[in-house]
């Protein structure tokens, strides 16, 4: 069985070709032929094959030829350029692309925003229709790029994938293509020149972004530069790789960046006549190496970020401390303890609303409780933490109302997601849709009233269940129910930044299930993890600067009076390795663990300035889960710091290859067992006790000159 097949465009006529960067022997060109769709290259010579720039799949139009992918569609082959635009501001390169698409009336504009002096970019699709048609989407890509597999096979190129589960989040994996699971040699060229109809997706479905897979990830040819890639949205989404025939048998490995889908996430939207759709943002960033390209991952993340600010140290009272159940006695020796230790900001977790002692099904009117705050109430606790020179803060779980909450009555079923007429619930809670105006109004006199009453200036946003599919109400199907909710939560989330500019907000859902760049863009840091074991953190805590920035990912370093000097510098290591986030039972500690913490505490202040310009980098490779050696590191200008954790129990050496530089021992206990050398900038060996153990290595570099990661 054949068919007709839509070949990859073919450029060898002449076209307008648009220069975005150049890396080696390979570029990333923007192309505008006359007579074919607009496309981005990986290479600037004119021959070379291209997959269309944009792909729309809609009722009625499909695919112009079949496969499961978003690739090949009837209206991404038909689009033709109208012309292009280009501006520069605030170090981005934007340029946009304008195709019609004559049989709908289809207009769509590419929007490419390029870091000047960088190989990254963002995108994403509008689309408008100016035809007499409705039309229902059913996908609208936010980006495609094609690069030919040339001497570099399918089956030599690997997709490094990020696996998310509660508590074991940031599980990177590399998949080479090739597996049986993957894209497998078909022989393409012999069954009438047809593309492949499968593909290589990751596909994250309802409102946890990072719940099933990390929204990030690399493609890495064997000769070729590394291309990662992340998809900046807090819902939905879909990545897919696949392999696609031009018209001389050439084939061309395509990744496809796209929200939420038809055939994924059950989203259809009918897009009336004059009527605009935007995609969700996506970027892409090139370099050579797989650690390289995730530097300049790093780099632009920044660049994406609104209003940064210097990270501060963060004591939580819940993990493996108070856990939900504060009370006026229990904090108060916690918040002296804290401050003792160095923290700037001290946070009152979950409980500080509930009388009864089961707050999980009464959450959602964020009134502080009297019965735990017996004598001054709330107010006793928040000036306490003043006092002792810190920030108050709160933890809130806003997008919910638990079943028992007086709330659940206070508002018309149209302030809660719903299917069919019926509230959507969730282990006993209700989700509020933020769309609704009493919601907004509910929520926007909660924090206000939190700030102005109580001089709150840190709010831990919790998000620990998720609706599914999405809501159909006053939507064309779930999953448009869902994508708006997503975007109505970005447009809350900014009024309450705008309404209090020096609020600083904690991303967190069960940890690290919705970590995702819609949301990090403008918040100030990510939980990376629930996770109670210290023992089980390291590979989170290095996973997590795959896709977090440095600054903002939050590693929990809960020390506790019953450990020992290497339990305690095990997980203050831990914190160490990203943005420093402290728990722990510190005030029934002896003089020398608090200031083993202390000093832990200091690091993290002095090398903050070091941080914020900081790059990822991993010594031995991503871990697998049970590794028993992990280490990760984060290279400033003028010197380095490296975590490395041993987690067997006898005694171990190792290798590790570092930027470099004279290395020492930045935190570790008094009677410091590891024994280092180096012959000058050669790899670094390691001699290390029984474990397990953890130290935090120093490497001051001699010069400024960036040394190579790979």
């Amino acid at each position: 069985m054949h068919g007709s097949q839509p070949t990859t465009a073919n450029h060898r006529s002449a076209a307008t070709r648009v220069a975005l960067w150049a890396l080696g022997q390979e570029s990333l060109v923007l192309v505008l032929p006359d007579d074919a769709p607009a496309a981005l290259s990986t290479s600037d010579d004119p021959g070379t094959p291209t997959q269309p720039l944009v792909e729309v799949l809609a009722v009625g139009h499909g695919r112009a030829s079949a496969n499961t992918r978003n690739t090949a569609t009837a209206i991404g082959t038909r689009l033709r350029v109208l012309g292009h635009d280009a501006t520069s501001a605030d170090g981005w390169r934007t340029l946009r692309v304008f195709q019609r698409d004559d049989v709908t009336g289809l207009h769509t504009t590419s929007h490419l925003r390029a870091r000047e002096n960088g190989t990254s970019l963002q995108s994403w699709t509008s689309v408008r229709n100016d035809g007499p048609a409705p039309l229902v989407l059913q996908a609208v890509s936010s980006l495609m790029i094609g690069r030919p597999v040339g001497a570099a096979p399918v089956a030599d190129t690997l997709s490094l994938e990020g696996h998310g589960e509660w508590v074991g989040e940031n599980r990177w994996a590399w998949t080479r293509l090739s597996d049986q699971a993957g894209l497998v040699g078909l022989d393409l060229p012999a069954h009438q020149h047809q593309d492949a109809r499968g593909a290589r997706s990751l596909v994250s479905t309802g409102s946890w972004s990072s719940g099933r897979y990390n929204p990030a990830g690399v493609v890495l040819a064997d000769g070729g530069p590394a291309l990662a890639w992340q998809v900046e949205h807090n819902g939905a989404w879909r990545a897919e790789l696949g392999v696609r025939l031009d018209g001389e048998d050439e084939e061309l490995l395509v990744l496809g960046l796209f929200g939420p889908t038809d055939d994924d996430h059950a989203w259809t939207r009918v897009l009336g006549a004059g009527e605009t759709f935007v995609s969700v943002p996506v970027s892409v960033a090139a370099s050579d190496g797989w650690q390289e390209s995730l530097a300049e991952l790093t780099r632009h993340r920044r660049a994406l970020r609104r209003d940064p600010r210097r990270p501060v140290v963060v004591f939580n009272d819940y993990m493996n401390t108070i856990m939900g159940d504060p009370t006026t006695a229990k904090l108060l020796p916690l918040v002296d303890a804290a401050a003792q230790a160095g923290a700037e900001y001290f946070c009152i977790d979950a409980g500080w609303y509930d009388d009864g002692g089961d707050w999980w099904d009464s959450v959602g009117l964020w009134e502080p409780s009297a019965a735990r705050f017996p004598d001054g109430g709330l107010r006793r606790v928040v000036d306490a933490i003043r006092g002792a020179g810190m920030v108050p803060g709160l933890w809130l779980e806003p997008e919910v109302v638990g079943v028992r909450s007086p709330l659940v009555d206070r508002l018309p079923d149209e302030a809660f997601l719903q299917r069919h007429g019926v509230r959507i619930t969730e282990h006993d809670r209700y989700l509020l849709d933020l769309r609704h105006g009493d919601v907004l109004k509910h929520l926007d006199e909660v924090v206000d009233r939190l700030v102005e009453d109580f001089g709150v200036g840190y709010f831990k946003l919790d998000y620990n269940v998720t609706p599914g599919a999405g809501t159909d109400l006053d939507a064309d199907s779930p999953g448009d129910g869902l994508l708006q909710q997503n975007r109505a939560h970005l447009d809350w989330l900014d009024g309450v930044l705008a309404r209090h500019p020096g609020l600083v907000l904690e991303n967190c859902a069960s940890g690290a299930m919705r970590s995702d760049y819609a949301l990090l863009s403008r918040l100030d840091l990510q939980s990376t993890s629930d996770q109670q074991n210290p023992l089980l953190y390291p590979p989170i805590a290095a996973g997590a600067l795959v896709g977090i920035l440095p600054e903002q990912a939050a590693n929990w370093a809960y020390p506790q009076p019953d450990m020992t000097d290497e339990e305690i510098v095990f997980t203050v290591s831990t914190g160490l390795a990203g943005r420093f986030y402290l728990s722990g039972k510190l005030h029934d500690m002896t003089p020398e663990q608090a200031a083993l913490v202390a000093a832990g505490v200091s690091l993290a202040k002095r090398w903050t300035s070091r941080l914020v310009g900081s790059v990822p980098f991993w010594p031995l490779g991503l871990p697998d889960w049970s590794a028993p050696l992990v280490a990760s590191g984060l290279r400033g200008a003028d010197e380095s710091l490296v975590v490395v954790w041993w987690r067997g129990t006898g005694s171990t050496e190792l290798a590790l290859d570092l930027p470099a530089g004279a290395v020492d021992i930045a935190y570790g206990p008094p009677d410091d067992g590891w024994h280092l050398t180096r012959a000058g900038d050669g790899p670094v060996h390691v001699r290390i006790p029984a474990g397990p153990q953890a130290r935090v290595l120093r490497v001051r570099h001699p010069d400024l000159v960036r040394p190579a990661l790979d």
